[in-house]
């Protein structure tokens, strides 16, 4: 773990290329603005987003031969994963943070609330907490369309993602009850999802990270895979449905921000490789639909 030798005082955050892996560092970049640390913030996502986190300097994702120049002006450089998006940081920089040992760490918290630990107790910093200062541009209207359900049928890796038969179902099935269910995919998925529309599901064509944010803000619900899309939705309090395929990926991944249920398709296969085969085949429509349900009784 590592430890503090020298009061922080101009920090680098180089972010994942993941959205999810971005939303939850900014919570860093957040308490170490609070703190009154100059932070500059690298990373394609949050760039994209950069109006939406007012105060904080976002810079464009760097690039690898760029790398010395760019950071030798920070005493600090904090990173996610050893090896991503950089392997070797620490060779290029002596004040390389890496957070590999709280991803890994055994722990029933959520990455967010961990990534507020180790601001308050690793960093130092007071009154450090889970929120990364996500603020929506004026104009929007929060759950603006309560019948709006947004679903997100895609993940970053196969394996994450539950079938799409499923997924088609479930929202002919919410569409029958009177809600609006709306696939959201990223523009170069938009090919393999538009036979949803015969089945009465809209298909928006969002094109920038930005658009996806202002058009989740205005939804009633989310219901889709372990993504970044899923954090997206927490992070702007819309009550979410997050399925996953193992109870210890969730526990640490899940999105952490607003009210949700957390779905586990392998809950009861006895190894980590079967769950991670079947979870998806194990995981009805039916009892989708019942945690949607409960999700919005909750909250009634």
């Amino acid at each position: 773990m590592w430890q503090a030798t020298q009061p922080v005082s101009r920090v680098a955050l180089i972010l994942s290329p993941a959205v999810g892996d971005s939303l939850l560092m900014m919570t860093v970049a957040r308490n170490l603005q609070k703190n009154g640390i100059a932070t500059t913030v690298f990373g394609q996502h949050a760039h994209a987003l950069r109006g939406w986190f007012p105060g904080i300097e976002i810079r464009a994702a760097l690039r690898e031969d760029h790398l010395a120049e760019k950071l030798h002006c920070f005493d600090t450089v904090i990173q996610m994963h050893g090896n991503r998006p950089f392997a070797g940081l620490d060779r290029l920089h002596p004040g390389v943070i890496l957070l590999d040992h709280i991803c890994r760490a055994r722990s029933s918290e959520s990455m967010a609330d961990r990534l507020a630990l180790f601001c308050r107790n690793e960093l130092g910093l007071l009154n450090a907490g889970k929120s990364n200062g996500l603020t929506p541009p004026p104009g929007l209207l929060h759950r603006k369309y309560p019948l709006r359900v947004a679903i997100h049928p895609t993940a970053s890796t196969v394996d994450k993602r539950w079938l799409a038969s499923r997924f088609i179902q479930l929202g002919v099935e919410l569409r029958d009850q009177g809600f609006s269910p709306q696939f959201v995919v990223a523009s170069h998925e938009r090919a393999d999802w538009k036979h949803v529309e015969r089945s009465g599901i809209s298909l928006p064509d969002l094109s920038s990270l930005d658009h996806v944010a202002a058009w989740l803000f205005e939804c009633g619900w989310f219901i889709g895979n372990d993504s970044g899309i899923g954090h997206l939705a927490s992070n702007l309090q819309i009550p979410t449905v997050s399925l996953f395929m193992r109870r210890g990926i969730a526990r640490t991944w899940r999105p952490d921000w607003g009210t949700g249920r957390v779905l586990i398709g392998g809950a009861y296969l006895p190894t980590g490789r079967l769950k991670e085969r079947y979870w998806k085949y194990l995981l009805s429509v039916g009892k989708v639909t019942q945690a949607f349900e409960q999700l919005r009784a909750n909250l009634a």
